[in-house]
């Protein structure tokens, strides 16, 4: 992109940022490719930990609603994006370390993700979860150093009441985007699952699907993001303008 140029935002747009590839080191002896995305002309205001859907259906860091959340973000909302495989889960950036767990052993991987961000110093955690990510956030996530999670397409399929009442108690904030034509867990049951956390959110996002196929649904869950993280750059722009 050459200086002062105007783009469209399309699908594949990728802006500048400062991105540089990781690797994460698990308690438990494992090596986590991925890759932190850092605004290039600020600081960032917060920080997003992209936790990806169910790697044994091809979920990764690469899924498409994490990959251009990295692509945007931190150009159009000065956030920082850590994406990044879980064990066993492969991309083009290389496969992670480990063998899928079910959910279990990923504690490890989350924590990892964690103690990165907070040791190199990225401010004010959030973890975005996607389908099974969302799954890894409620049973591991809720620890001091996150303040909040965003929730893509939540299943509530091995995360449990418990789980969620444990995030109740904390008064730490959740969000849950939920499809109109979920697979798993529509609007109405998702609204009744997350009663039980006074401080949750439930959207209802009108005819998208588990996998937010389609630019329409990417920006709605773009926006929501910047929303909660950084409002002063809510609503996103259509267009970007290189500096000079």
């Amino acid at each position: 992109m050459d200086q002062g140029e105007t783009v469209e935002i399309r699908a594949n747009t990728v802006l500048p940022a400062r991105r540089e590839n990781v690797v994460l080191h698990t308690a438990d002896g494992f090596d986590l490719v991925g890759e932190l995305a850092l605004p290039r002309y600020s600081v960032p205001v917060a920080t997003l930990i992209a936790l990806h859907p169910l790697p044994t259906e091809g979920g990764m860091m690469d899924s498409h609603v994490l990959r251009k959340a990295s692509y945007r973000l931190p150009a159009l909302a000065d956030l920082a994006v850590l994406r990044f495989n879980t064990r066993g889960a492969s991309s083009e950036r290389g496969t992670s370390g480990g063998a899928f767990g079910g959910g279990g052993p990923e504690q490890y991987d989350v924590r990892a993700a964690i103690e990165f961000c907070a040791a190199v110093g990225l401010p004010r955690i959030w973890l975005l979860g996607w389908s099974f990510g969302t799954e890894l956030a409620l049973m591991w996530g809720n620890v001091p150093k996150v303040e909040g999670a965003i929730l893509l397409s939540p299943a509530l399929r091995r995360a449990t009441d418990a789980d969620l009442d444990a995030w109740a108690a904390s008064g730490k904030p959740l969000v849950a985007l939920v499809p109109e034509l979920d697979d798993y867990l529509r609007p109405a049951a998702a609204r009744e699952r997350f009663a039980r956390v006074p401080q949750a959110t439930v959207i209802a996002v009108d005819n998208a699907k588990h996998l937010w196929v389609g630019e329409t649904y990417v920006r709605i869950v773009l926006n929501e993001i910047v929303r909660v993280l950084n409002p002063a750059a809510w609503p996103l722009p259509g267009e970007w303008k290189e500096r000079t």
